[in-house]
């Protein structure tokens, strides 16, 4: 197998890849000890059914310039095939601000086919391929050098078995015409928002159990002060402070060191220097930041009405229209979607694209008193009324 070290060499293999419909790409990270993940190796494979059209493309060597895989990455005429690409795209937009495009994503292209939700890369190397998988080299340090063989064959693999399960979905979604549907579910990975982290609006991640607006605006300079510091000195950012630590913080409101010091939660590391002058600043902001820019607690559902007999219907029939379609059903819609529309809320993804299709135009019918569900022989069928 070859190891790619040199920017000649893999603009070489770029150069010949152009040459094909697709290519498939992974990627090996180190992310426990970094806000950013740290790229470790790159593994691409043109078609063929040997590994002699795969190369390792090793990024941490000296000198080596990723320009030639960018520009492979933007060349439409080359299909760029991942599976579960999100962490991998992160990776390259964060480092270069590229998106490979046009992008194909195997996990989500196996759930438009049937395969179930969040289907893994080795469930579907061993459906389609037909090949088991060595993973004991999952969690190995990709940083050190050299590289083992079990690990270069471990990384390899990840991209030889990808261009069958490549070829294999991309026929069957076109025998189904459902390669749009792939195309609406490749909307969010392809934006480049995705992947941009905003420290002002870091605070909607946090849990909270208080909906009062001065704990929520706390809550807020806190969760800035805290991903612009990761972000700023490359750390995760349970490293400067953890979620629980922050949201006692917004209910204890320090207001110098020896209130800090009284933290129950806290990060030794924490309690002093840099990170607990910006937590007391932070606070001090949320303290004094003006009432119509304090975040509002979301209360859109909180006067949803929900139907609990026409939510229990709509169960069934999402799971009768997601097994006629080969359709897994979590990816036509939410629990939360269904309650949302027994209560009459219309603005939901289930009402949109391909999903109004398969499951959002009998829905709605059955809202209206229009059709019944029936027991027939072991399915349900759906009758007019």
């Amino acid at each position: 197998m070859k190891t790619i070290t040199t920017t000649e060499d893999l603009a070489a293999f770029c150069k010949e890849a152009a040459q094909f419909d697709y290519v498939t790409v992974d990627t090996e990270f180190l992310r426990e000890r970094t806000y950013y993940s740290q790229l470790c190796l790159i593994q691409l494979a043109m078609p063929g059914e040997t590994d002699d059209n795969a190369v390792l493309v090793d990024p941490l060597s000296d000198g080596l310039d990723l320009a030639p895989l960018y520009d492979l990455f933007r060349d439409t005429s080359v299909v760029k095939v991942f599976h579960a690409a999100r962490q991998d795209l992160e990776i390259f937009f964060v480092d270069a601000g590229v998106i490979p495009q046009p992008l194909f994503d195997t996990q989500i292209a196996a759930m438009v086919c049937g395969f179930g939700e969040q289907v893994g890369y080795e469930t579907l190397v061993k459906r389609i391929a037909k090949q088991q998988l060595d993973k004991s080299s999952r969690f190995t340090d990709w940083s050190r050098r050299p590289l083992t063989e079990a690990q270069k064959k471990y990384a390899l693999a990840d991209v030889t078995h990808l261009r069958r399960i490549y070829e294999y979905l991309a026929d069957k979604l076109k025998k189904q015409k459902r390669e749009p549907w792939v195309e609406e579910e490749l909307g969010i990975l392809t934006s480049p928002d995705t992947y941009i982290a905003r420290p002002e609006d870091a605070w909607k991640r946090i849990r909270t159990r208080t909906a009062s607006p001065k704990f929520l605006a706390i809550v807020k300079t806190l969760a800035e002060f805290r991903e612009f510091y990761a972000q700023s000195n490359n750390i995760p950012r349970n490293r400067v402070f953890k979620d629980d630590a922050l949201t006692e913080l917004a209910s204890t409101k320090p207001k110098d060191m020896k209130d800090l010091s009284r933290s129950r939660l806290l990060l030794r590391e924490a309690r002093k220097g840099d990170i607990a002058e910006g937590i007391l600043a932070a606070v001090q902001a949320g303290l004094d930041m003006d009432p119509d820019d304090m975040p509002q607690p979301d209360r859109t559902n909180d006067k949803l009405q929900v139907d609990p007999a026409l939510a229990d219907l709509l169960r069934v029939l999402l799971k009768a229209k997601a097994d006629g379609a080969g359709v897994a059903p979590r990816l036509i819609a939410a629990t939360s979607e269904l309650d949302a529309l027994s209560a009459g809320k219309r603005d939901v993804p289930a009402l949109q694209g391909w999903r109004k299709e398969v499951f959002g135009t009998d829905a709605l019918k059955l809202c209206d008193g229009k059709v019944g569900l029936a027991a027939r022989k072991g399915k349900v069928d759906i009758i007019e009324l």
